[in-house]
């Protein structure tokens, strides 16, 4: 049997400048985080010629072709592999649309489990680049390219998204120090909403694409707070770092009409008004996580448990997407 894991995240600055209709033209800055949440891939072979695939459905069929889940699908088409006497089950820690990048964790850990079946070595780039692959150019999904590549690479990463489609990462130079109170201080809690990004990146790319000033302005704006948000970071200013969330929140909520809901932006009130510094969406937004930054973590976590939400406490994964049975 064949395991891997790959790490969901959280994006620290620079959000949504990561979508090739950007990039392509203005190049993308962003920071992410890979946390200790994960979606796990199981591969293992069976007595039977059918290929087994069980996520949120199953499905048994006799042919690659007729297997429903397209990433699955495209995945065993791009390594070579036609799915018979296989079995292959997903589960995550986190539910599908909370907006901690679950699709492209799913993607680069099943990539890695079917390398690891056929005794593929494959770098982190390259899994994160045929990730990407199979979502944005083969099923044109209107996503970016952060869940991928910081999945892959895991860590506190900077990414820089090139006109011609590479990306560079490193790792955000941040001490020691800086690194455990930012995640002492980072609060994640479930809104009980869960969404696909699809329709939010889906305007958000279109108008991109049409050039939209509005929407163009914004994501430079954003872009500018990812490259300040770096530098808070790096320079140890961790208020400074989350007056800027509270900005990038401001911003993004500008995209589109459906990024906050009437019940969001009273828990965000509820969260201004006990402690927080600052907030956000996680995410292409419209439910999933709210994450704050807060120095009075006791006070937030008592408002925000009154309010109804549940609290996900996390660490930071610097391992990236990887085997961990073979």
């Amino acid at each position: 049997m064949i395991i891997t894991r790959s790490p969901l995240r959280i994006t620290l600055g620079g959000g949504g400048t990561d979508l090739p209709s950007y990039y392509k033209e203005h190049e993308g800055f962003l920071i992410a985080a890979a946390i200790d949440k994960y979606v796990y891939i199981t591969v293992h072979q069976t007595f039977v010629e059918d290929l087994i695939v069980k996520y949120s459905k199953m499905e048994r069929v006799a042919s690659l072709k007729d297997l429903q889940h397209p990433i699955i699908r495209e995945a065993f088409e791009l390594v070579g592999l036609d799915g018979h006497h296989l079995e292959l089950t997903s589960m995550a820690d986190i539910p599908a649309g909370s907006g901690l990048g679950s699709s492209g964790s799913f993607t680069t850990a099943l990539l890695k489990a079917l390398h690891a079946y056929n005794k593929n070595l494959i770098l982190p780039e390259q899994l994160a680049e045929q990730a990407c692959h199979i979502e944005i150019d083969l099923l044109q999904e209107p996503v970016g390219k952060q869940d991928q590549y910081i999945a892959a690479y895991g860590g506190v990463t900077c990414f820089k998204f090139k006109r011609d489609g590479k990306v560079e990462a490193w790792p955000l130079k941040i001490s020691s120090e800086t690194l455990y109170n930012l995640e002492d201080n980072l609060l994640l809690f479930f809104t009980g909403y869960s969404r696909s990004a699809s329709s939010i990146l889906k305007d958000q790319d279109s108008r991109t694409k049409k050039s939209d000033k509005s929407m163009i302005d914004n994501l430079h704006y954003v872009k500018d707070l990812g490259l300040r948000s770096q530098a808070a970071l790096e320079t140890g200013d961790l208020h400074k770092y989350g007056q800027l969330m509270h900005e990038h929140w401001e911003h993004k909520k500008q995209r589109s009409g459906g990024m906050s809901n009437p019940d969001i932006d009273a828990w965000y009130q509820k969260a201004m008004e006990n402690g927080a510094v600052s907030g956000k969406l996680i995410g292409a937004g419209g439910g999933g996580f709210l994450m704050f930054y807060t120095e009075e973590k006791v006070r937030l976590r008592h408002a925000m448990l009154a309010a109804g939400l549940r609290e996900v406490r996390f660490r930071f994964d610097f391992e990236g997407t990887k085997t961990i049975v073979q």
